[in-house]
């Protein structure tokens, strides 16, 4: 036992210390708070990422609180995860490629009652982690151009606690708050003519926000979801200094130098998300989801593009032989999903959408619910076009679920 707890206090340590880098090298991660990021626990990477039926027997679902309730007695469960992304980025002119380990997350969960049980969560909820050079834009109402150059760096951490109920044997009931934080640097160089500003700027976030989720077992092989976020607002303020440089008079002018000030805070829209879970034969197992989030209702906008409303659709497919369940390769599961996101940003009257499919399989560690998830994705994110860039990335994503037996009398020695 003491050897667990100091395992997880340094475990924790690391991802406050992995959580404070930037985690993207997305050009798209200058928008708003940076590119959203998607945690996912177990094996639900290999699955499209949809989840929002999928019970919480065997491992921790952060897509759905109310998958807590119908988790075993007894037992606690532990989640950490990392991924390593290989992206390639393509424009009108030219092509380069990245490399970038990220740590994904940390989460434990263990049962209050029967009925009931509870989760922690430590994972990123968006980085902005760009470099972008000598970028060429118009100037509003002229037909002049500027040139921008700019690089980012940072993010916001999020902190859950879900705690999930059942009613009766076939319903289920979750909440849990999350705790948003973190700060980003963003670094920016205006070039119009002969005249030079840089800005250099620090912002710092914090904001709480609701969720509700909901399952229902119409029998026991068929399982339905639902997930709802309240719409919350994220506190801002920025420390910020401005220099002005004039080439053809040789001067430079500091317009403010470490200036605190309040800016525009960041609203997060209303989200909901359904799901149905099936299960054939128990071997095969479907998965599929539907999101949407109402971006468009909040009201702002940044200066390079607009926000829209946003869809997910997320199939996912399992399959796990189960014949012998002594046998090791009979309890191996192997996976496999498609997703498509609609983006909540629109650049030059074009989305920014995100598609991917992947594939995955999960080693069973000893006779528990323990197992190794690897998964392997290829996506695609934005277009090349007249001022935007595509992405093309190789994900290898790998989830350690641990599975353990707490308060029970041993009956041999």
């Amino acid at each position: 036992m003491k050897n667990t707890i100091a395992l997880l206090f340094f475990l924790i340590l690391g991802s406050f210390s992995s959580f404070s880098q930037s985690l993207s090298s997305s050009p798209y991660s200058i928008f708003g708070l940076g590119s959203l990021y998607d945690s996912d626990f177990g094996s639900i990477s290999a699955i499209g990422s949809s989840g929002v039926a999928l019970p919480s027997n065997r491992f921790i679902n952060n897509l759905n609180p109310a998958s807590l309730g119908f988790m075993y007695q007894n037992h606690f469960l532990f989640d950490v995860g990392g991924k390593a992304i290989q992206t390639s980025y393509q424009d009108l002119s030219k092509k380069e490629s990245r490399n970038n380990v990220q740590f994904s997350h940390i989460a434990f969960a263990f049962p209050l009652s029967t009925k009931s049980a509870v989760s922690v969560a430590l994972k990123p909820y968006s980085s902005a982690g760009f470099k972008i050079s000598d970028y060429k834009l118009p100037i509003q109402d002229s037909n002049e151009e500027y040139t921008l150059s700019a690089t980012g760096t940072g993010g916001l951490n999020n902190l859950d606690i879900s705690y999930g109920y059942r009613i009766g044997k076939k319903g289920a009931l979750g909440l849990f708050g999350s705790v948003l934080f973190g700060s980003t640097k963003d670094n920016r160089e205006y070039v119009i003519a002969n005249s030079v500003t840089t800005i250099d700027k620090e912002s710092s976030y914090n904001g709480v926000r609701l969720n509700l989720g909901g399952q229902f077992k119409v029998d026991s092989t068929f399982t339905i979801g639902v997930n709802l976020k309240s719409p919350s607002k994220v506190n801002a303020t920025k420390v910020q200094s401005v220099i002005t440089y004039n080439a053809n008079l040789n001067a430079s002018n500091t317009v403010e130098s470490q200036a605190s000030s309040d800016v525009d805070d960041y609203y997060l829209p209303f989200e909901f998300a359904v799901g149905i879970n099936k299960q054939f034969k128990n071997k095969l197992n479907v998965s599929m989801d539907y999101e949407k989030a109402f971006w468009k209702t909040t009201d702002q906008a940044d200066m390079y593009g607009n926000y829209l409303n946003q869809e997910k659709f997320k199939l996912g497919f399992s399959y796990r032989k189960g014949k012998n369940p002594r046998s090791y390769f009979d309890r191996i599961q192997f996976s496999t999903g498609i997703n498509y996101d609609t983006g909540f940003l629109e650049v030059d009257n074009k989305r920014i959408e995100n598609k991917a499919v992947s594939f995955g399989i999960s080693l069973p560690i000893e006779n528990t619910f323990s197992a190794l998830n690897i998964s392997y994705s290829y996506g695609q994110k934005g277009r090349i076009s007249n001022g935007l860039i595509k992405e093309n990335y190789h994900k290898i994503s790998i989830n350690l679920s641990l599975d353990g037996i707490w308060f029970v009398k041993r009956k041999f020695e």
